[in-house]
């Protein structure tokens, strides 16, 4: 078993279901973890449940609405001025509207949530990971095959709810691969991970009979952060990077996934849209 005392991961989405296992796995290994999460009472309950079940104080809470750049900045902020390194950061977060909704920033919610904050996160953490090096990215996404209309990729045009979320997984799944590409050498892996259907509150938003379906068949949120922990602490998956894994197994994506051309567009528009510099270059 893999000792993590002494090094630190920062989890996104941390206080239920998957986000929350993950954070309990890594506690159990040593490690000191960072809750990032939305609701500071559903936080709190959160990080003493998993204190208690990991019997680690080491388990600390911070609060962002990854909704909101301004909240995701200040949380990193807040995150960086606390701790000395980063040897991980999981973005997990996800939401799912069946309608558009619109953020303060003026971007729709599941792209905003499930993969600009995710990016404005890590470029904010870059320095700190690369010093941290050897470190881990990874990003929880699906094997989607929606491909993106760069015309419209907030949805004001055409929305459709399926559509704009398997839109952001492959979001998710471009800026995995491009951020790799992009560390290259630098001692820090980036990896996406799909952790397969399971009982999560993610799918509120769909009809009772969908949720009833999709809950048959999903299996429990404990046994599929367990890929997610050996991805981020297993020695067989250091220096790994570029990859798309479902537990220990590697997936691979459609090819509008592994399209460089589709992962540089993505990264500059979301640099744009985040005001952040390349840092990651």
């Amino acid at each position: 078993m893999t000792d993590l005392t002494g090094k630190v991961y920062v989890v996104t989405g941390a206080n239920g279901g998957l986000g929350k296992a993950t954070v309990l796995g890594l506690a159990k290994l040593g490690a000191t973890v960072v809750m990032l999460c939305r609701d500071q009472k559903r936080g709190e309950a959160a990080q003493n449940e998993v204190k208690a079940a990991s019997n680690s104080s080491t388990v600390d809470l911070f609060l962002a609405d990854l909704a909101v750049m301004k909240s995701v900045r200040e949380a990193a902020a807040h995150i960086q001025a606390k701790y000395a390194r980063l040897d991980g950061l999981i973005n997990n977060a996800a939401v799912y509207k069946s309608k558009r909704v619109e953020t303060a920033d003026g971007l729709e919610m599941m792209f905003a949530t499930n993969h600009l904050a995710h990016f404005l996160l890590t470029n904010l953490f870059l320095e700190k990971l690369k010093a941290s090096a050897p470190a881990r990215v990874i990003n929880v996404t699906a094997p989607t095959t929606t491909k993106l209309n760069f015309d419209d990729l907030q949805g004001k045009q055409r929305f459709s709810g399926f559509s704009a979320f398997g839109a952001s997984k492959m979001c998710n799944l471009l800026f995995s691969y491009e951020l790799a590409r992009r560390l290259a050498g630098t001692g820090v892996t980036s990896n996406a991970l799909h952790p397969g259907l399971m009982k999560s509150n993610l799918m509120d938003d769909l009809p009772q009979p969908f949720r009833w379906a999709l809950n048959l068949m999903s299996s429990t949120p404990e046994k599929a952060a367990q890929g997610i922990v050996n991805l981020a602490a297993a020695p067989q998956f250091e220096g790994v990077t570029g990859k798309f894994f479902k537990g220990d197994k590697e997936l691979t994506p459609a090819a509008y996934a592994l399209d460089e051309q589709n992962q540089k567009r993505l990264w500059e528009i979301s640099e744009k849209l985040t005001g952040i510099t390349a840092a990651a270059s």
